[in-house]
């Protein structure tokens, strides 16, 4: 059975000319699914795409909250004729690549709302992932898109980001990022902070490499990302897993909620692995929200 639709720890993508991934998709353990209109697709099949992921998203009725789309970037020519085939059957969001600033989230606003008002969806509420750092000016936006209508979260990608600046590879001799690819996530990170919005890990495109998934994963969990995009269902459940705050942080985070509601006029208190002041208060109880999502 699928996950709750409200999580987001994991985004699993799925070609949308594929039927069989989308259903295998859907059918996983995934918070969010993401039926891909742009780069899983070839230009010659844009079409026949945008109806199968209708068609999709017709058919998984109350269950489409769960189903996103990562549509073709603004200014292809392309996002309007996809926006156009798949609001009728209401996704649940949409992904948009090669963002560049927040005015690009105002762009797709302004596409979206008459189609929602056309379509009967409560306008506004068709949330936007946008992928801020896959070309080289986007690197400078991503601390604009702070108030930024429908900001669900924000994600950032290296491979278009390799491709916009000429590199002939996004990593060294050991599968590490290289500076410029560490930096995109450093800012997506900040970006979304600044915005008050969840920040989502980029693919790992090694879906064998579960245990380099796990260590990646949990490592990017304590920088402050609260989810990873997925390209193959196997990735599912260790990103879950790593994106679960564990029963002892819970309780270690409850401990410290505990001690600062006792002692309402305390900035520092003595807690049980040292000190403890207010910043230890905020990130106890942001943990204890990643719970309730």
């Amino acid at each position: 059975m699928p996950a709750a639709a409200h999580k987001m720890r994991s985004w699993l993508f799925a070609p949308g000319d594929s039927q069989r991934k989308m259903a295998k998709a859907i059918s996983s353990l995934a918070d969010r699914i993401i039926l891909d209109l742009e780069d899983a697709v070839a230009i010659t099949g844009k079409a026949e795409a945008r109806r199968m992921v209708a068609d999709v998203l017709g058919a998984l009725g109350d269950g489409r909250g769960r189903a996103w789309v990562r549509i073709n970037p603004l200014g292809s020519g392309l996002a309007e004729q996809d926006l156009a085939v798949i609001m009728p059957a209401g996704p649940g969001g949409i992904m948009l690549p090669k963002a560049e600033s927040g005015a690009d989230m105002a762009a797709l606003d302004a596409l979206l709302t008459p189609l929602e008002e056309a379509h009967g969806i409560a306008p506004g509420t068709t949330k936007v992932l946008p992928l801020v750092t896959e070309t080289a000016a986007a690197m400078f936006g991503t601390g604009t898109y702070r108030g930024a209508a429908r900001l669900a979260g924000m994600t950032w990608g290296a491979e278009d980001l390799a491709d916009s600046i000429g590199a002939l590879s996004n990593t060294d001799s050991q599968g590490r990022y290289r500076p410029t690819y560490e930096l995109a996530r450093s800012l997506c990170l900040l970006g979304a902070a600044a915005a008050g919005v969840p920040a989502i890990e980029t693919i790992m495109g090694d879906f064998r490499d579960l245990a380099g998934l796990e260590a990646r994963a949990e490592l990017v969990r304590r920088d402050g990302f609260r989810g990873m995009l997925a390209i193959h269902p196997d990735q599912v459940a260790v990103i879950n897993e790593a994106f679960t705050p564990s029963a002892e942080e819970a309780a270690e985070a409850r401990e410290i909620v505990r001690l600062f509601a006792a002692n309402p006029g305390a900035g520092t208190l003595a807690g049980p692995k040292g000190m403890l002041d207010r910043p230890h208060l905020s990130r106890a109880e942001q943990l204890l929200a990643q719970l309730d999502d």
